[in-house]
């Protein structure tokens, strides 16, 4: 099934890789690969070039709707997480559930799903429990479809499915993109114009294979619209920036880290963010972080609107910042 975003938290080094040649010229890459890498579902592997995991001769590639070109292929494979996560007694905030789904505030600091450096404590491992023989069968084996995800340490609204069909309905929901999904962020500064799209491509960053960045060519179109809601420590100078802001953004793709790159490329990284947090916030945010007890990116998703896969309801969740997400902003307004 499609999936349209990618897991959040980056692989230690592949456990795996896989080569082969391809001495064909002119068909698209996706099929060329799934043709030279049987084992790889087409899906699979445009997961992996997304993921920047695909080489030509040393050359990382992306998109696989390109034509292949003749060479030696690698394909770097992540390490498998274990496949049969254990139910866990672990509170969740539920704000629906019936036969099909179930949609929850998800804390900051809990993982979608088990990976390398998070194998228990996830939102599988709570969904488990919490639904028990209410799963029915995906894949085969008994278990909550995780159809999207949010970095471990963003919190907010999250739905998992619990039946098969729920899970192809879903699934299809968000590989069109027809769900309503609007994130809070805290940023340094704020964005210019206060309100307006980013539409860029998006990929692994060529200097950190865990890092995404946005590229001129490659990687997976990505657009968010974004509204500066408020502004904080307004400058003494005319047109000077504001020390930090509270940024609306709506999701119109679902790409790893996708906020989190799209603001930074606009020169106002969320606060808290240390992957791509460049620059140092001003002195009094540094001091209202430390005070609020931020220790994450100050991200939350706040409201998510769809079309209920089965019995066709429209559904719409919204949720309040969290209390380290409040307690920052309520400092940044006394600035």
């Amino acid at each position: 099934m499609p999936a349209p975003d990618p897991i959040e938290d980056d692989e230690d080094a592949p456990a795996e890789v896989l080569e082969a040649r391809i001495d064909a010229s002119g068909v698209r890459l996706d099929k060329a690969l799934a043709d030279a890498f049987p084992a790889l579902s087409r899906a699979r592997l445009q997961a992996l070039l997304a993921d920047g995991a695909v080489s030509r001769d040393g050359v990382v590639l992306s998109g696989g709707s390109a034509k292949a070109q003749p060479g030696l292929y690698a394909v770097a494979l992540p390490p498998v997480a274990p496949a049969d996560p254990q139910p866990e007694a672990i509170p969740l905030t539920v704000l629906h559930e019936d036969a099909d789904l179930i949609v929850i505030d998800k804390p900051a600091g809990m993982a979608a799903h088990p990976a390398p450096g998070s194998e228990t404590g996830t939102l599988v491992n709570a969904l488990l429990a919490h639904c028990g023989a209410s799963l029915s069968g995906i894949g085969g084996v008994a278990r909550p479809g995780i159809v999207h995800r949010l970095d471990k340490d963003t919190s907010g609204v999250m739905v998992a499915a619990k039946t098969d069909r729920a899970h192809a309905g879903l699934s299809a929901l968000f590989a069109t993109h027809d769900i309503e999904r609007t994130y809070i962020a805290l940023t340094r500064g704020a964005p210019t114009p206060s309100k307006g799209r980013i539409e860029t491509r998006i990929g692994r960053s060529s200097g950190d294979r865990k890092k995404m960045a946005v590229l001129r060519a490659g990687g997976r179109e990505a657009v968010t619209d974004y509204v500066v809601q408020a502004t904080y420590g307004e400058p003494a100078r005319a047109r000077a920036a504001p020390l930090a802001a509270r940024v609306a953004c709506t999701l119109h793709t679902g790409r790893t880290h996708q906020i989190r790159v799209h603001l930074s490329s606009r020169g106002s990284p969320i606060l808290g963010d240390a992957t791509y947090g460049s620059g140092s916030p001003a002195a009094p945010v540094r001091a209202a972080i430390v005070e609020a007890g931020l220790t994450r990116q100050a991200l939350h998703a706040a409201v998510l609107g769809f079309v209920h896969p089965v019995t066709g309801r429209p559904l719409r969740f919204e949720t309040a910042q969290p209390p380290d997400m409040m307690r920052l902003e309520r400092l940044l307004a006394d600035l």
